[in-house]
């Protein structure tokens, strides 16, 4: 596949655009993945690809996060592994049944998170962490897991559905979102690996990408951080609602 001064341009652009949306509430995929299809690329080899610029965005938007004191190290710490061990998983059963099966599931999910948030107004304004019983972190980790397994698996909404779950525990969006790049990055590696083994990872595209949204997710980060959490609910409501039109078209019209 040749690159162009066009392609270029589009990659960066859309990068840095997807990946400053992708800092606070996650979502940038619905920008970066039709771009990197828009250049040439077959779905699988986009996909793979795009895991690898959105893995080197996610990277920047969480330690931008951690310095900012907005992700709990010791509540992800014993997570992590698990996380990253479930999304290879996923990424490896994507080869071997249909992943498009899920949409009508993750339609009404999204739907449900988008009522939920704007019904409670002052949902995650503020911390009011709960108590982590075990039949609570049964639950909370239990949900963490299976959406590592689901971003590797199929992805779109991922980000999303790790913040809901994280309001549900009393963090506020800021910290939601902290928290939720890096358990984002942490699945993105995972799947990156299964996709470079499995040989579909176009290298110059998805680096040229994964520049850009180092930047995007710097910008998008420091700007969460500084309007708070109030901005980061508006955004959080508004790429909810994007990623439900856009499942929706898929699943009906395309």
């Amino acid at each position: 596949m040749e690159l162009d001064i066009f392609k270029v341009i589009l990659l960066i652009f859309f990068g840095f655009v997807g990946a400053f949306i992708n800092a606070t509430v996650g979502g940038g995929g619905l920008i970066t993945l039709p771009a990197l299809l828009s250049v040439g690329l077959p779905p699988s080899a986009a996909i793979a690809t795009n895991k690898l610029a959105a893995s080197m965005g996610n990277l920047t938007s969480s330690l931008t996060f951690l310095k900012a004191g907005k992700i709990d190290i010791k509540l992800l710490g014993p997570i992590l592994p698990v996380v990253f061990a479930f999304s290879m998983l996923g990424a490896w059963t994507v080869h071997l049944m249909d992943s498009e099966l899920l949409t009508p599931l993750i339609i009404v999910m999204l739907i449900i998170v988008l009522i939920y948030t704007l019904v409670n107004k002052d949902w995650g304004k503020l911390e009011e962490r709960k108590t982590l019983t075990w039949k609570r972190g049964i639950l909370f980790f239990g949900s963490l897991v299976m959406l590592g397994f689901y971003d590797g698996f199929f992805g779109p909404g991922t980000g999303s559905f790790i913040i809901f779950v994280f309001l549900i525990m009393g963090f506020d969006f800021l910290q939601a979102a902290g928290n939720a790049k890096l358990l984002n990055f942490a699945s993105n590696i995972a799947a990156l690996i299964m996709f470079l083994i499995l040989g579909e990872v176009v290298f110059t595209y998805g680096l040229i990408m994964g520049f850009s949204m180092i930047a995007g997710a710097f910008f998008g980060t420091k700007f969460a951080l500084n309007r708070g959490t109030k901005f980061v609910r508006l955004l959080f409501i508004i790429m909810t609602s994007v990623l439900i039109a856009k499942n929706i078209y898929d699943y009906f019209f395309s």
